[in-house]
């Protein structure tokens, strides 16, 4: 047994080395996510409200999480502290987006009782806060991290959101499990869908990483669940309403009303 296991060690560690060690800490992930909804929203804080002194301090240990997940993706130190810099200086503007997609979802949901209701217990909320997080990071050129927090939502929530994804103001995610928004995917302001929602990509091809690969969702447009809209010149006209189970590959013009018939 000896022989053997010496043996597997010194092929693992052959394997091992051909591989780069240097990425970012996985565990790092959700305390970074907890401690920025913490100090966003004291629906999220342990013992809800803080005073000055302990949000300060709550800052300190976000950007030291951030740090620890950015590291090893950032060419240096100096971008490091100005990537962290701006992020925390950038948690107003977050908050305010953020609360817009709570009181939107509230809003639109006869089930929810209030906007704290939504902030604490709704998935759809979680998927698209961590959304933006992740948005915000890929929008700087940061690398991996983004999908580890986009990832980590998904297993979470069942909702699959790409960081390179646009998404507008007061966005709703009703239900949300098995939503799945590929990275071109546009949508637009006040834009709401169901559970089971594909906006993905009618070719997988790699050659095709670099274009326009999902649909386009314009404003005030109601995806009910699971329509499948695919494609990178595929527009979903402003006011529209895609029923239940379309499939659709081309676009529709604003206003429209689309449902499956059988």
């Amino acid at each position: 047994m000896t022989l053997s296991k010496d043996s597997v060690v010194e092929s693992l560690l052959s394997l091992r080395q051909s591989l780069s060690g240097n990425v970012p800490e996985p565990s790092t992930v959700p305390a970074f996510i907890d401690t920025t909804l913490a100090v966003l929203f004291p629906q999220l804080c342990p013992g809800g409200q803080i005073d000055k002194i302990t949000l300060s301090s709550k800052l300190d240990e976000l950007y030291g999480y951030l740090v620890r997940l950015c590291r090893s993706v950032v060419a240096s130190d100096a971008e490091l502290q100005a990537l962290g810099g701006a992020f925390i200086e950038g948690l107003p503007g977050l908050h305010s987006l953020l609360l817009e997609d709570a009181r939107a979802i509230c809003q639109g949901d006869p089930a929810a009782s209030s906007v704290d209701e939504v902030i604490l217990a709704y998935p759809g909320f979680f998927a698209i806060a961590v959304y933006r997080l992740a948005h915000w990071l890929a929008s700087r050129k940061v690398q991996t991290v983004p999908r580890m927090l986009s990832e980590y939502a998904h297993q979470r929530t069942g909702i699959d959101i790409h960081p390179g994804a646009s998404i507008g103001r007061s966005f709703v995610i009703d239900h949300g499990t098995g939503i799945v928004i590929g990275e071109t995917t546009l949508i637009h302001d006040n834009v709401k869908i169901y559970q089971g929602v594909t906006l993905g990509a009618m070719s997988v091809d790699k050659a095709m990483a670099n274009k326009k690969r999902h649909p386009t969702i314009e404003r005030d447009v109601v995806i009910y669940a699971n329509a499948t809209i695919l494609g990178g010149d595929t527009v979903i006209g402003a006011g529209s309403v895609i029923g239940g189970n379309v499939w659709l590959t081309e676009s529709v013009a604003p206003g429209s009303r689309v449902y499956h018939r059988r």
